[in-house]
């Protein structure tokens, strides 16, 4: 594969906050997309995947800061344009003109968007990460995953993940940070409603900020439904190069009753999908 020219992360945020929008140079591109296979999956996957194990040697040594854990999140977007595909992001001019903490509420399709988005949402401030409680139970990782602003959640206990999230919320939105919540809680390749929680909108209402929406589209890399490593590697589903990622920042949603904004994100996120071929039930 051709030697590429690296997107730098300070960079990439120069194009965004300018002009809401970024969208892979042909000279931070591979000239051909990596063909399909396990020597691509491997090298896409483990550098999503190293985001943990690298917290989790610097955070003892009081190396990892904010900036250094989003820089190798950061890696993620440099490693999908090094296997020659795009990544486009849209929308954000609205968002860089709101100064204060809100509360995104994204679709949930792969592991990547969960990597990827906080080099993204940071560049607007502060950010607190709602995820499943497993991932800061990993060796070494706890502590670390706190640091870095992960709000674990079990989801075994709705009732009980909500009570934790809008006490913590409110207080963290209270002192300047914004927060990112998943409300489908797994991974699904179809957008439902009826999987669309309101948990993200509650917060919101809740803490008296605006939610924001955002529409994200990381196909490329599905999870592995069948084969041997689908236990073990159930995050890590075949990688198609041919797959762009796509990324798009909705309205900022002023805050009302948690109700409306949960059903103007939900149609916000759902129109987006839409254009973009992806499956929605409504």
């Amino acid at each position: 594969m051709s030697k590429t020219k690296i997107t730098t992360l300070d960079a990439f945020r120069k194009e965004l906050l300018e002009t809401g929008s970024y969208n892979t140079a042909n000279f931070n591109r591979g000239i051909k997309r990596a063909n399909l296979g396990a020597l691509t999956t491997l090298s896409f996957s483990l550098n999503v995947a190293k985001v943990f194990p690298i917290s989790a040697i610097l955070c003892p040594l009081g190396l990892l800061t904010v900036d250094r854990w989003t820089r190798v999140c950061f890696s993620t977007l440099q490693t999908a344009e090094r296997l020659g595909m795009n990544v486009e992001l849209e929308g954000w001019s609205e968002r860089a003109k709101y100064k204060g903490p809100v509360v995104y509420v994204a679709n949930h399709m792969s592991t990547y968007e969960t990597i990827f988005l906080p080099p993204v949402l940071i560049t607007y401030g502060p950010l607190k990460v709602v995820a499943k409680a497993s991932l800061a139970h990993l060796p070494f990782l706890e502590k670390a995953a706190a640091d870095m602003g992960l709000v674990p959640i079990g989801r075994k206990n709705p009732k009980e993940d909500l009570v934790s999230i809008l006490k913590t919320g409110v207080e963290k939105i209270n002192e300047g940070y914004s927060f990112l919540i998943f409300p489908q809680g797994t991974r699904q390749e179809v957008f439902s409603h009826r999987k669309f929680s309101s948990i993200g909108a509650k917060l919101a209402e809740r803490a008296g900020c605006p939610l924001v929406p955002i529409a994200i589209d990381t196909r490329c890399q599905p999870c592995r439904k069948e084969g041997l490593l689908k236990k073990v590697f159930h995050d890590f589903g075949p990688v198609d190069t041919s797959k762009d990622i796509r990324c798009a920042c909705g309205p900022v949603i002023p805050c009302t009753k948690s109700r409306e904004m949960h059903e103007k994100s939900f149609d916000w996120i759902a129109s987006k999908l839409e254009t973009w071929g992806i499956e929605v039930d409504k």
